[in-house]
């Protein structure tokens, strides 16, 4: 697939209806495009390895790179963002290579890009607007889509051209006197119009969104959110813990949309398990505003799995990253593991890391193999138990009702009757669970036997078919 950028002019007709002209100014062409990559440092030389990951982008985005030309720079040439004489060797290997596209490392302005595109004879786009086409190739459901669109246009209302000269309205002549709009602030209007279209819609769906995290709220289902820096590996991780089949690749932005499965753990009960989109080096403010709503699913978390690559040898700089993101977004103080993945290829030892130097946990995985998955659910199970303290109630016969929301709001680890027939629960709740079960209108404060005790085992619980009374220290 070809990369393609597109922009899209909307006229709102007298009766309401939105048209769309979409201007394709991809190469009609079933072929790759050819792409000349560009990186620029302050100071140090460039090497083959700082164009990985802009390789990556390319070539997930359809691209084939033809040639890759570093540069070294102080401070960034106002009108080109490259040199002078740098502009030029670019230009003299776009001729070279028959090259359909320049592909900046960095951000780039309007006017940068301009420029360089009239000496290369030749389209020229910077990180960020690689960054949303990928998005825009990725997106599947409706919200996805709406997300993608309003980055881009924000993106898109600082790079607007002159390109509709036909369309100028300002100027003199008989009929065309009197006050009226420039093409610019025609597209910028219209640019907005949409714009603002696309945010009622979004505030819609996330509203939807609201009501299912609240939904799981009430019913005190945890969730854990898998997280980290793109292509390491989140997807096949999501797919061997929860046994689904959602898609994954060895490419950068292989998922966008989040999913969600239930997860069965042992020795602590069902969590939702969520897929969320990765992380990448300069991700463009605009796409994280866009995709709030989703993120969202991030921040309202639990416990965060923070995913990285343990072949990578730049691992710690991606840890940064991601923290970068999470602080941005509001989820950087969740408990969360580090899930060091890919040991299969790393070569390291599968199963928990002992780091005291560490302040999460760390587990080596394979998500490929399954190694190291055990170690991993028993820290989880043993993450999300630390919320939860063992507590004893004991309830008259003819409480039923209340008998199954304690069931369905706690994990019960015990039950046993009385001779008189009253039932003894000992359970494990958080404190927010234990509210919920005070503010009901059945309970009466005198059913707790033990609303919190380090250790459970002591308070006396009778077996069931047993005649012995209870003790209750």
């Amino acid at each position: 697939m070809a990369l393609v950028f597109h922009f899209s002019i909307f006229w709102v007709v007298p009766a309401g209806i939105c048209l769309t002209r979409v201007i394709d100014l991809s190469p009609h062409s079933d072929s790759p495009e050819r792409a000349v990559l560009v990186h620029q440092r302050r100071n140090g030389s460039v090497t083959d390895s700082n164009f990985d990951e802009l390789r990556g982008l390319a070539e997930s985005a359809g691209g084939c790179v033809v040639a890759c030309i570093g540069a070294m720079r102080r401070a960034p040439e106002a009108g080109t963002f490259v040199g002078r004489g740098k502009a030029q060797e670019i230009a003299d290997a776009v001729t070279a290579h028959c090259a359909d596209l320049v592909i900046i490392d960095q951000t780039i302005s309007p006017v940068q890009e301009r420029n360089l595109e009239k000496i290369t004879h030749c389209r020229v786009i910077d990180r960020t607007r690689l960054i949303l086409d990928i998005f825009a190739l990725r997106a599947q459901t409706h919200e996805g889509k709406l997300q993608v669109e309003l980055a881009q246009l924000r993106h898109l209302s600082t790079r607007l051209v002159r390109g509709w000269t036909h369309l100028e309205r300002q100027r003199g002549g008989i009929g065309l006197r009197g006050p009226g709009e420039t093409q610019l602030e025609t597209d910028r209007r219209l640019l907005n119009v949409r714009i603002r279209y696309l945010q009622s819609r979004l505030v819609k769906v996330g509203l939807q969104r609201g009501l299912r995290r609240n939904r799981r709220r009430r019913e005190r289902v945890p969730t854990i959110a898998i997280v980290g820096y793109t292509n390491a590996g989140k997807s096949s991780l999501f797919n061997r813990l929860a046994d689904a089949s959602s898609y994954s690749a060895d490419q950068l932005f292989a998922t966008l949309d989040p999913t969600m499965r239930k997860l069965e753990l042992p020795g602590y009960g069902s969590v939702v398990l969520s897929d969320t989109v990765g992380f990448i080096k300069g991700l463009p403010h605009a796409l994280v505003q866009a995709f709030l709503s989703t993120l969202e699913e991030v921040s309202s978390a639990d416990l965060l799995l923070r995913v990285t690559d343990d072949a990578q040898p730049d691992l710690r700089e991606r840890e940064l990253e991601v923290d970068n993101v999470l602080e941005e977004i509001g989820a950087l103080q969740i408990p969360a593991i580090t899930v060091r993945n890919k040991c299969d290829l790393s070569g390291k030892a599968t199963g928990r890391v002992d780091s005291s130097s560490e302040e999460r946990a760390i587990v080596r995985v394979s998500a490929e193999t399954g190694q190291g998955m055990d170690a991993l659910l028993e820290e989880l199970a043993s993450q999300l138990a630390k919320t939860r303290q063992p507590c004893v109630l004991r309830l008259p016969a003819g409480q039923g009702r209340l008998r199954a929301r304690i069931y369905a709001l706690t994990a019960v680890e015990k039950e046993s009757v009385t001779e008189q027939g009253e039932i003894v629960i000992r359970v494990s709740a958080d404190a927010p669970t234990i509210g919920r079960i005070e503010k009901d209108p059945d309970f009466d404060p005198c059913f707790w036997v033990d609303r919190g005790r380090a250790e459970g085992d002591k308070v006396g619980c009778v077996k069931g078919g047993s005649t012995e009374e209870p003790r209750y220290p």
